[in-house]
C-alpha cells in the first residue's frame, strides 16, 4: 500500500471517530504546547538577561575588594577593601587594553529636594563612567573634567530619583541637598530600567569621585573600580593585566593571595544564563510527561480499535495482506494522530506564548528548536506507543480473527 493510501486510510479511521480521536490526541496537544510555552519563557528569560547584561556597560569588567579570613574562617568577598583611587589611576596609565577606567565611591545619603525627598545611593565616577556603562544623559550635560579636578558639587540624577524629586519638571539648574551638602543637578540620565538581578540602574546619583569622597564618603578605599575595554577580544587580557598592575600597586608577594577580585559581564551573563537554562530544561521535562500521558492514551485507543477491528484485519490477511502491512497501518495511524495532535499543540504553544507575554508581561521568545523537538519528540511518542498495539494487529491469526464477533 502505498504511502498516501496509508495516511487517506488512518485520516479515514481519525474521522469515524472524531470526538474519541481528540480526547486521545488532547494529551498530545497540552503536552505539545507546554513544551514550546515553557521552553519561551525560559528563551525570553535568557534573552532578557543577556540584554539587561549589555546595557550595564560595553566589555565591562568590574574590580570588587578581596576577601578576609578570621580565626581561618572566611569572611565573605568584599570584607577586605584596599582599592583606591591612585590604583584607578594607575590602571588608567599603565593598562595597554583599557579604554575607559572609573573608581566608582557609594555613598548612600537621602537627597531633598523639589517637591520631596528620596533615600538613594550616591556614586562618585570620573568621565568614563560613560563609556563603559553606555550612559546618555536625557536632559542638560554631564559633569566635565574640571568638576572632577576642581571637585565641583555638581550632580547627574538617574530617571527614577529626577521622577522622585522633580515630578513632570526639568531639574536641571535645580540644587539639592545630600547629607546637607548642597549639589547643583546639571543633567538627567536616560532611562536603563533593572538589572537581571532586579535592581534599578536609575534609582542612583551621580557626582565626580572627587567631590563624593571628601564631601560625603569620607574614607580612603573605594566600593569597585569599572573598567571597559575597546573589543570583547580583548577582555581576558585585560582582566589578566589589571591582576598584575593591582599585585603591583598593592606589593603583593608571588605566594600572597589576591586582596581583590577581577570579573567581567561575559561571566556573570554566563552564570545567569546557566541557571535559566536548567530551569528551562527542568520545566520542559516536566511538560513532557504530558507528551508520555498522551502516549499512553493513544496506546490504550490503538489497543481498543486492534478489538474492534479484528474481523476487518483478518479479512485483509486472508487476501493476502501480510503483518508487516497491518503494522504499517497501524503505526500510519498512530503517528498521524500524533502529527495532527502537535500541529494544534503547536498552534496553542504560539498563541499562549503571545498571550502570556500580552497578559502577564513576561518575556517569550519562541525558538523553531523547540518547535521542531516538540514536534518530533510527539512523533516519537506515536511510534513508541503505536507499536505495541501495532504488532498485537500484525500478529492476529486470519481463521480466528475471521471467527471474532
Amino acid at each position: 500500500m502505498s504511502p498516501f493510501k496509508l495516511i487517506r486510510v488512518a485520516l479515514e479511521s481519525i474521522r469515524k471517530s472524531t470526538m474519541r480521536s481528540f480526547l486521545t490526541m488532547l494529551g498530545i496537544i497540552i503536552g505539545v504546547a507546554a513544551v514550546i510555552v515553557l521552553v519561551a519563557m525560559g528563551e525570553g528569560a535568557q534573552a532578557q538577561i543577556r540584554q539587561q547584561i549589555a546595557e550595564l556597560g560595553t566589555n565591562m569588567i568590574v574590580i570588587t575588594p578581596g576577601s578576609s579570613s578570621q580565626g581561618g574562617v572566611s569572611r565573605g568577598a568584599g570584607t577586605f577593601n584596599r582599592l583606591t583611587v591612585e590604583d584607578a589611576d594607575k590602571l588608567r596609565s599603565e593598562s595597554l587594553y583599557f579604554s575607559a577606567v572609573s573608581p566608582v565611591i557609594a555613598a548612600p545619603a537621602q537627597a531633598v529636594g523639589g517637591e520631596g525627598n528620596w533615600r538613594t545611593l550616591v556614586q562618585g565616577v570620573s568621565l568614563d563612567i560613560v563609556l563603559i556603562r553606555d550612559w546618555d544623559v536625557e536632559t542638560g550635560t554631564f559633569f566635565d573634567q574640571n568638576d572632577v579636578r576642581s571637585r565641583r558639587k555638581v550632580a547627574v540624577l538617574g530617571h527614577t530619583v529626577a521622577e522622585a524629586l522633580f515630578p513632570g519638571v526639568d531639574p536641571v539648574g535645580q540644587t539639592i541637598r545630600l547629607r546637607n551638602v548642597p549639589f547643583q543637578v546639571v543633567g538627567v540620565l536616560a532611562e536603563k530600567g533593572q538589572t537581571a538581578g532586579g535592581s534599578d540602574q536609575d534609582d542612583v546619583i551621580l557626582a565626580p569621585y572627587t567631590t563624593v569622597q571628601t564631601r560625603l564618603a569620607g574614607r580612603m578605599f573605594i566600593a569597585q573600580i569599572l573598567a571597559s575595554t575597546s573589543s570583547p577580544e580583548d577582555v581576558a587580557a585585560a582582566q589578566a593585566e589589571a591582576a598584575l598592575i593591582l599585585r603591583e600597586s598593592h606589593s603583593l608577594a608571588e605566594w600572597e593571595e589576591e586582596d581583590f577580585t577581577v570579573r567581567n559581564q561575559t561571566e556573570i551573563a554566563e552564570a545567569a544564563e546557566q541557571t535559566t537554562e536548567v530551569m528551562t530544561l527542568l520545566l520542559a521535562s516536566i511538560a513532557s510527561i504530558s507528551l508520555l500521558v498522551g502516549g499512553i492514551g493513544i496506546m490504550n485507543i490503538l489497543l481498543v480499535s486492534v478489538t474492534e477491528r479484528t474481523r476487518e484485519i483478518g479479512l485483509r490477511l486472508a487476501l493476502g495482506a501480510r503483518g508487516s502491512d497491518v503494522l504499517v497501518q497501524f503505526l500510519v495511524e498512530s503517528l498521524v494522530m500524533c502529527a495532527i495532535g502537535g500541529v494544534l499543540g503547536i498552534a496553542l504553544g504560539l498563541a499562549g506564548s503571545e498571550i502570556l507575554g500580552a497578559v502577564a508581561g513576561w518575556s517569550t521568545v519562541v525558538s523553531p528548536q523547540a518547535v521542531v523537538l516538540a514536534l518530533g519528540f510527539s512523533a516519537a511518542v506515536g511510534l513508541f506507543f503505536g507499536f505495541y498495539p501495532a504488532r498485537k494487529a500484525a500478529a492476529l491469526d486470519p481463521i480466528e480473527a475471521l471467527r471474532y464477533e
